[in-house]
């Protein structure tokens, strides 16, 4: 019987517990970049840093801290997760540049330009216009380039996360979305993006959220693995991996948290509903970290060679990871 290959999520913001570890460790995730930050100023970072390094003391069987290529090996060899730390939002490095380098000695390895507004940086997609990469934005995209934290422009405009691809001398990312010519999501990504982040060397983390699926909570999983097969046509099979966008067992109110922050009052329904915010259920095929072996086999069925499961279940993120986690451009 042929052993799972390595598996690495690019996205969870679940409510962490001994429960979930486990499950990871269960269904064989090597590695998961969690989201610490959505609109939480650098102070309140802090906090989030401190969380992790309480559940690092308690868990240490089940999970370490992941800062490098070779800290997802280790966990892989003795059956445990790194911990990579990212951030939904620039708002941890509030108006300094200065805090991009102070951040990534924290540990912090992701950022996103923007949430769904716009920031300091950059145009989130909600917004009904983009006019593009900030002149900050361009300045902490070369300190980010600089240090070795990736630029993640999942929940970025258009115009901007083009912009991203163009300005920044590194490889960036789109760690958790589809494209939308599959489901027209606000965040899934048009074919432009895609060509352009597949042909700059980047890489796309595809969502599990029902938000972003095709047919929401009901899509199959065929059809699913179909999506993934089209996209890496268009992408580049070197170029694709998971990002679920899982947030197990949190409760709707987080759901308020995750599009409201502190910035307004008023509920933001988001993804153009018109209900009130809250979870959908996962679909049947996706349900928590013990589900991604169904995943493998799903691809293997549309076509997929063994040696391009194993790049998208996590040999691509891994060398991601290890091109881009060091100091790179110099200033």
């Amino acid at each position: 019987m042929k052993a799972q290959p390595l598996i690495i999520d690019c996205l969870q913001y679940s409510l962490w517990s001994e429960k979930i570890f486990r499950e990871m460790n269960k269904g064989g995730v090597a590695a998961v970049h969690v989201t610490i930050c959505y609109h939480e100023n650098f102070k309140e970072t802090i906090q989030n840093l401190i969380d992790w390094n309480r559940r690092f003391e308690k868990f240490p069987e089940l999970i370490l801290p992941g800062r490098t290529a070779d800290d997802v090996r280790r966990a892989h060899h003795e059956g445990k997760t790194a911990i990579i730390y990212g951030f939904q939002n620039c708002s941890p490095i509030e108006h300094d540049v200065g805090l991009v380098e102070i951040c990534y000695q924290l540990g912090a390895r992701f950022m996103q330009l923007s949430y769904n507004n716009q920031s300091l940086l950059a145009t989130g997609c909600y917004e009904d216009e983009d006019p593009g990469i900030t002149r900050m934005g361009r300045q902490v995209i070369r300190e980010m380039n600089r240090v070795g934290i990736v630029i993640d422009m999942s929940h970025s405009a258009e115009r901007s996360t083009l912009e991203a691809i163009e300005v920044s001398e590194r490889p960036i990312t789109i760690t958790h979305a589809n494209p939308a010519s599959w489901q027209p999501a606000l965040r899934n990504k048009s074919d432009t993006v895609l060509r352009a982040l597949g042909s700059s060397g980047g890489m796309l983390g595809f969502s599990m959220y029902p938000h972003h699926l095709k047919n929401g909570s009901n899509c199959a999983l065929d059809d699913f693995c179909a999506m993934v097969a089209r996209a890496a046509d268009l992408v580049g099979v070197e170029h694709i991996g998971f990002g679920s966008d899982l947030c197990q067992d949190q409760p709707d109110s987080i759901v308020a948290w995750m599009r409201n922050g502190t910035w307004t009052r008023d509920t933001d329904f988001g993804e153009g509903s018109s209900t009130l915010p809250g979870f959908p259920d996962q679909p049947l095929w996706f349900g928590n970290n013990t589900d991604f072996g169904g995943i493998l086999k799903g691809l293997h069925s549309v076509g997929f060679s063994d040696d391009d499961v194993a790049r998208i279940a996590g040999g691509n993120w891994l060398n991601f990871f290890e091109n881009s986690f060091a100091a790179g451009v110099t200033p």
